[in-house]
């Protein structure tokens, strides 16, 4: 999608383009997570921010491997243990 011209509002309010929104998925009322990179502002959806965190996990986590499995194996050994 290309750079679109958008006006700054009062309060700092940028209005983000329908088509824009549509491609983010996002709607009025909707969280997202914004940050500033390399000098420019950078919208995602929390969907999208999620969905790129599994993303990372996964490279680093064995095929057919439960965190949350770990995790609660790890929990009740150290239950036993005290």
């Amino acid at each position: 999608m290309s750079a679109r011209q958008v006006k700054m509002i009062e309060g700092g309010k940028l209005v983000i383009p329908a088509a824009m929104r549509r491609a983010l998925g996002v709607a009025t009322g909707d969280m997202v997570l914004v940050d500033v990179e390399d000098g420019e502002l950078r919208v995602r959806s929390l969907a999208k921010a999620i969905e790129r965190a599994q993303a990372i996990v996964r490279r680093h986590v064995p095929e057919g491997s439960s965190l949350a499995d770990e995790l609660i194996a790890d929990r009740r050994g150290e239950a036993e243990r005290e």
